[in-house]
């Protein structure tokens, strides 16, 4: 009887130690490193596939008649060039994180990525579908995104001295 009340003392401190705020968080990073492995191996299977279908695209535009002509607009080349990119930045961002470089250096990177993303989007602009309204809301969308570039990259410089 004794026995089993030191196996029962000895789980209920061992559960308790295991539920202590310091091995729970240690659990929850762990499970965060995880999640972003993860998301880096779908992130290299994207960037794959993307440059997968700026080849085929490529060679079929360069296939077809007229030779070395693009029948297409050069728009639809940049924006594809523009995917592939933008993918290798959030896989950057996503190396980042694993290297636990600091929290100003992952929120310069996103703000880069997220300029890249609306300058596709601008170079891809169809004036004729869209109203001036997209426009301004892209053009907003730049300048704050400027905006917080700058402030987010004079503090890192300023960090660093």
């Amino acid at each position: 009887m004794a026995t089993f009340r030191n196996f029962l003392r000895s789980l209920t401190r061992r559960t308790a130690r295991n539920l202590s705020d310091e091995s729970f968080l240690g659990f929850l990073k762990g499970f965060e490193v995880l999640i972003a492995k993860i998301l880096s191996l779908a992130m290299i299977v994207v960037l794959v596939v993307a440059i997968a279908d700026l080849a085929r695209f490529l060679a079929t535009e360069l296939s077809n008649p007229p030779y070395g002509f693009f029948t297409t607009t050069l728009i639809e080349i940049f924006g594809l060039f523009l995917n592939v990119l933008i993918a290798l930045e959030v896989l950057e961002n996503i190396t980042a994180y694993l290297e636990k470089q600091t929290a100003r250096v992952q929120l310069e990177l996103v703000i880069v990525t997220s300029l890249t993303a609306v300058a596709r989007k601008i170079i891809i602009f169809d004036s004729k579908q869209a109203g001036g309204l997209d426009l301004i809301g892209l053009g907003a969308a730049i300048l704050a995104l400027a905006i917080s570039y700058l402030i987010v990259r004079s503090g890192n410089h300023t960090g660093e001295r």
